[in-house]
């Protein structure tokens, strides 16, 4: 019997910031696969919140407990990415119908540009199916620190804090 190779995977994304969505399907992929790489991409069509640096250190801290999970900065294509660090598995983190049609024409795209990596969609649970980074960005101002850590780590409130006011 030979020996069998090491299962990584890479969930990539913006994480500007990150959510207890992010984290909810960051924890469940990393129990699926012996290795998984948090991919913190530059996305041409948004203007971002937190730097590079800020956001891989926020991932970084919020996973810590996940033995198996390191966090790197790309840029260009996710998929490229996903191949740069040997990887065949890209994990992608949906909410109930409003990510759908994207992802899905995202997943066709990408078996294009690359045919060996295969797609793998997790829904985070249903209490964070409506957070997105988004929704972080307009509450924030409006929300105490409680009520906000209903939607992101609390590790991360005194830093949007200070950038959203």
């Amino acid at each position: 019997m030979s020996e069998s190779k090491s299962r990584v995977a890479v969930y990539t994304g913006s994480f500007d910031p990150i959510t207890l969505g992010h984290l909810n399907v960051i924890q469940r992929a990393a129990s699926l696969v012996d290795e998984l790489i948090v991919g913190i991409g530059v996305n041409a069509e948004k203007t971002p919140l937190l730097t590079p640096t800020e956001r891989v250190e926020l991932v970084q801290r919020c996973t810590e407990s996940c033995g198996n999970v390191s966090v790197k900065t790309f840029e260009g294509l996710a998929v490229e990415f996903v191949r740069q660090v040997g990887a065949r598995v890209m994990i992608r983190g949906v909410r109930p119908l409003t990510d759908i049609a994207g992802e899905f024409t995202m997943m066709m795209a990408n078996r294009k540009l690359d045919p060996d990596v295969e797609t793998v969609f997790l829904m985070a649970d249903e209490e964070y199916a409506h957070v997105s980074s988004s929704l972080i960005k307009q509450i924030t101002p409006l929300s105490n620190d409680e009520k906000l850590a209903r939607f992101v780590p609390a590790e991360i409130i005194p830093l949007l804090r200070r950038k959203l006011g």
